[in-house]
């Protein structure tokens, strides 16, 4: 979709940063403004600013003094997945520990 904004133009040099598209810049407020009101994902803002990945979506957050949207379910989900992995990790190694030592 496109959608033509009109900004006056004594106002375009304090909203848009040297180097940066008045399009641009629009986009990325927009963007912005939709994570952080969590309307928008980190891979909506990625698609959106057609980043490359999460990390350069985190890195934009962090230059606009943003917070990344993580929750305490989010720490809870990540801790229980790393603990799996641990268990997965620590059973494989007894196997392979059992296995060379039964040779």
């Amino acid at each position: 979709m496109k959608i033509t904004v009109e900004i006056p133009d004594e106002m375009v040099e304090d909203l848009v940063r040297e180097g940066r598209t008045p399009e641009a810049a629009v986009l990325e407020a927009v963007a912005l403004e939709g994570y952080r009101s969590r309307r928008l994902g980190e891979e909506d803002v990625r698609r959106l600013l057609e980043l490359e990945s999460r990390l350069d979506v985190h890195a934009l957050l962090a230059e606009r003094d943003m917070y990344l949207n993580y929750s305490v379910e989010d720490a809870e989900h990540d801790i229980q997945v790393a603990h799996e992995d641990g268990q997965r990790w620590r059973a494989k190694q007894v196997a392979n520990e059992s296995e060379r030592f039964a040779r």
